[in-house]
């Protein structure tokens, strides 16, 4: 029995086409594969050990023997062969190498174990060892064992003084390293000897198990188990097809023919010929990998899994696909997802909406939120008293005006922006706003009160493609303030749970667009205010062509002003300051400032001089309304502000700021740049520091600039950016009037959305003709007050004033008589012919000042200045650096004087010495 199961065996091993015949062959290779690395690794590795074995030893033998005692004393000797041969070849048989030879520094040979090589050139590289190192290498030649290739080293041999005498080589041939090669093969073939029985042994016993797991299970034993797989395939509750190579169904369990519907006799048919969808059919078919690939079949959302049956990269030999009804899964997890959808949409509106205080920009970021996520297109309508920041006066009202409107796709025929919209009751919009609540109209086309609203424009919204409304009142902080539509064309119609999400989303916008009102309103209450406080008009006056802009900023009022000061003299003073700060309290602060600005230039004061008041009159504002908490709230602290007074007679321009930024000046060739203003701290920071000025001859024709820094500040560029951006606008419209130069500069620099206010004033420099000025220096004696009176009658006829000539005898008589009478040396007498004006200025090195009053009957004097004061329109005193200057100004038109008549009669009750 055991010799039968022996041989069985034994065949079993024998014929390859048993799985133990093909495990058996498949192990002798290995085992012979095995056997040949090993050998080959054996080869390498000896002769690698054997070469560097040689390496060592022949540099050791070279080195001992070129620093023996009596090498370099033989190198030097009269025959170096006859010395050096027998010790090197001594050497070589007591060190076991194949060669030792020595050489001079030209590489000729003075040892060798085959003396037919004496004399001859040495084969190998000898330039590094006659440089001192030692070389190493590879070469063919000459040795005890006939030409061969060895290993040799170099070394050089050195003299008492460190020089190299001579070279000594030592070699080792390669043939000699090798027997341990032959040593090693015995073991390596004894070792594949027992794998290979061991290998023999496994597929031996690989066999028996093999054979007696086939063997072991009986026919029923099989039956019963494929009886029992069939069971499992038809109960699970997933549909199983397994499809062939060839495209056909060849197993479908129970559940697959229920969801799928397949016919009793559906094996062995084409998978595209069992009435599936065309996509279904081609994935069954093409047998490729598919995970849960979603395919409605029916009324059934079917999850399809397929696998091949070879393997993911082997389709061809068919596969198995599984089938799960997900329809009630999908339902769930797609209002899960709209959920999400949602929320997402409710968290984007509140970051969205309200990210600026403008309400119609409010209403529009409504829109453009819920466009295309919630709606195909959204329009938004308010009551026109909501964009102006007023309280709706009715609620109730169905007549607004539509704001925004954004959709999917271009030119909807729905009301256009600006339309002006009422609607009629038993409209979904009307019965929203009297009712104050969400009204839905699923089928517009359903809807009559929608249609009677515009019966062809609603037909054109039918046509387009609109069908579905949702509209909701905007209310917040118990006021309505509108309607917002929400409108649906390609998207589903709307539902019912629509309306509450509608409603929500709604309710946040109504709250922004109600934020924004209220600032509108607050923004139009500043704005009123700081218009009224700012110059309505320009005066009047001849020195400078002036044009001025100003624009309050979008975030709230700030506290910017200009101011145009006709001054005596033919001259103007222009100002422009920034008070830090938006709203009520900074327009209000502005008011306080300007009118401190008039009230100090009334006493012509230098620039720096004024400057120097206003920083401590903000000083003492500030003092005055610092609150007791501390906060600060009231504070002026941080405003700004420019002054220049210009001469028309000179063309000198005298200028000083606080704070503020340089002007810039445009000379009539185009040149343009930014003054060098020395800088001063802001007004209330000054602590009593003294203001320098700057003063400069400006040429005809030239422009100022004066501007705040709202013109060129901006947060997205740099401040230098907008300086430079200035200046060259400037410099591009020198050839332009101030106006046209106010437009030009503001187009090219204003940022888009200044976060500040902006004041400009651009004035261009005019001179008074020098043959409308004219002066004289009065001599200190009263007898040369006729000869000046008579000089000026002169004057004022060849100017064709004869009208004014006795007011202006008088005013000149008292003025010079007083100066020469009260005053001090020297007197200067200059009448300037204005547009308008008579200008007449005496100057003295005096600074006492006159003062008016009224004479009673019984004095002798105090009438001059009485008579003056009648006689001009204005008059005052201006202090200069060598005294003062007491100026009049007469209006030269009819009614600017007293009649002739009565002037005569006045200026003859006096002589001249009394005048």
């Amino acid at each position: 029995m055991k010799g039968t199961v022996d041989r069985k065996l034994s065949r079993s091993l024998l014929n390859l086409r048993s799985a133990a015949g093909q495990t058996f062959l498949l192990q002798i290779v290995i085992v012979v594969l095995l056997i040949a690395a090993a050998v080959t690794a054996q080869v390498v590795q000896a002769r690698n050990e054997a070469e560097g074995e040689a390496r060592q030893r022949s540099v050791s033998v070279a080195q001992t023997f070129a620093n023996a005692p009596g090498t370099v004393e033989a190198l030097g000797s009269r025959d170096p062969t006859a010395v050096l041969q027998p010790r090197a070849e001594a050497a070589r048989k007591a060190a076991d190498v194949d060669f030792v030879v020595v050489t001079d520094t030209e590489g000729i040979r003075y040892t060798q174990p085959d003396r037919s090589f004496i004399g001859k050139k040495f084969i190998g590289t000898i330039e590094p060892a006659l440089e001192g190192r030692i070389v190493v290498e590879d070469t063919t030649g000459p040795t005890a064992r006939g030409w061969t290739d060895a290993v040799q080293a170099v070394v050089p041999v050195f003299g008492p003084d460190g020089a190299v005498v001579g070279l000594v080589s030592a070699g080792v041939t390669v043939q000699s390293s090798g027997s341990l090669v032959e040593q090693q093969l015995p073991i390596i073939f004894a070792t594949g000897a027992a794998a290979l029985a061991v290998a023999t042994g496994g597929a031996a016993l690989i066999s028996r198990r093999l054979r007696r797991q086939t063997h072991g299970l009986g026919p029923a034993e099989m039956t019963r188990m494929y009886e029992h797989h069939d069971a499992v395939l038809h109960s699970v509750r997933e549909g199983v097809l397994i499809v062939g190579r060839d495209g056909r169904l060849l197993l479908a369990n129970d559940e697959a023919r229920r969801l799928l519907d397949l016919p009793l006799d559906a094996e062995r048919i084409q998978v595209t010929d069992l009435g599936l969808s065309p996509e279904l059919s081609r994935r069954l078919a093409h047998g490729s990998k598919v995970t849960d690939a979603v395919h409605l079949v029916g009324d059934r959302l079917l999850a399809v899994n397929v696998r091949p049956v070879g393997g993911e990269e082997d389709a061809a030999a068919g596969s198995v696909a599984t089938l799960r009804d997900s329809t009630e899964l999908q339902a769930l997890a797609g209002r899960a997802q709209v959920a999400r959808e949602r929320l997402q949409l409710l968290y984007d509106a509140g970051v969205r909406i309200g990210t600026t205080l403008d309400v119609v920009r409010t209403a529009e970021e409504l829109a453009e939120v819920a466009v295309p996520r919630f709606a195909d297109f959204v329009t938004v309508e308010l009551l026109d008293a909501v964009p102006r920041g007023e309280d709706p006066a009715d609620e109730s009202s169905t007549e607004m005006r539509r704001v925004a409107l954004r959709g999917i796709g271009a030119d909807p025929p729905l009301f256009p922006v600006g339309e002006l919209i009422r609607f009629v009751p038993g409209s979904p919009m009307a019965a929203g706003m009297t009712e104050s609540r969400a009204v839905l109209a699923a089928d517009l086309a359903a809807s009559d009160g929608w249609r009677a609203q515009h019966v062809e424009r609603a037909q054109r919204v039918l046509d387009y493609g609109i069908r579905s409304l949702i509209s909701v009142p905007l209310r917040a902080r118990g006021v309505v303030l509108g309607l917002v539509n929400y409108w649906r064309s390609e998207s589903e119609a709307f539902e019912p749970d629509d309306v509450s999400f509608a409603e929500e989303i709604s309710a946040r916008a109504a709250l922004s667009i109600d934020n924004a009102r209220r600032y509108a309103r607050e923004h139009t209450v500043a704005v009123t205010l700081q218009r009224s406080l700012l110059p309505r008009a320009l005066p009047e006056q001849s020195a400078l062509d002036v044009a001025h802009r100003y624009l309050p900023a979008k975030a709230g009022v700030g506290g910017d002003w200009f101011d145009v000061i006709p001054m005596p003299g033919a001259r103007v003073a222009l100002v422009v300051g920034d008070v830090v700060g938006h709203g009520l309290h900074a327009a209000a602060t502005m008011g306080r400032l300007r009118t401190a600005v008039h009230n100090f230039s009334a006493l012509d004061l230098a620039p720096d001089e004024l400057l120097g008041r206003m920083d401590e009159l903000v000083s003492r504002i500030d003092a005055d309304e610092v609150d007791p908490e501390g906060t600060g709230e009231g504070m002026i602290t941080g405003a700004t502000c420019l002054y220049a007074i210009y001469d028309s007679v000179t063309g000198r321009c005298t200028l000083a700021r606080a704070g503020h930024p340089r002007p810039a000046v445009v000379q009539p060739d185009g040149t343009a740049e930014f003054l060098d203003v020395p800088g001063s701290p802001p007004l209330g920071l000054g602590a009593g520091l003294p203001v320098e000025t700057a003063e400069l001859r400006l040429a005809e024709g030239s422009q100022l600039a004066l501007y705040t820094d709202g013109l060129v500040e901006d947060r997205h560029r740099d401040l230098d950016v907008g300086l430079e951006l200035l200046r060259r606008t400037l410099a591009g419209a020198a050839d332009r009037c101030p106006e046209e130069v106010c437009r030009v500069v503001l187009d090219a620099v204003l940022p888009e959305r200044p976060a500040d206010d902006v004041a400009l004033l651009v004035a261009r420099t005019r001179l008074l003709p020098s043959g409308r000025v004219a002066d004289w220096d009065v001599p200190s004696d009263p007898a040369a007050v006729p000869q000046i009176r008579a000089a000026v009658t002169r004057l004022l006829a060849d100017w064709d004033l004869d009208e004014a000539a006795f007011a202006t005898e008088l005013v000149v008589s008292e003025l010079v008589t007083n100066a020469i009478r009260y005053g001090a040396e020297p007197v200067h007498l200059r009448l300037l012919h204005d547009r308008n004006a008579l200008i007449c200025e005496v100057a003295d090195g005096s600074s006492t000042s006159p003062h008016l009053r009224r004479a009673t009957s019984t004095d002798e004097g105090g009438r001059g200045l009485f008579l003056v004061a009648r006689f001009a329109e204005r008059w005052g005193t201006r202090y200069t650096g060598r005294g003062k200057v007491i100026w009049t100004e007469q209006v030269l038109h009819a009614e600017a004087g007293e009649p002739a008549g009565d002037a005569k009669d006045i200026l003859g009750q006096w002589a001249d010495t009394e005048l």
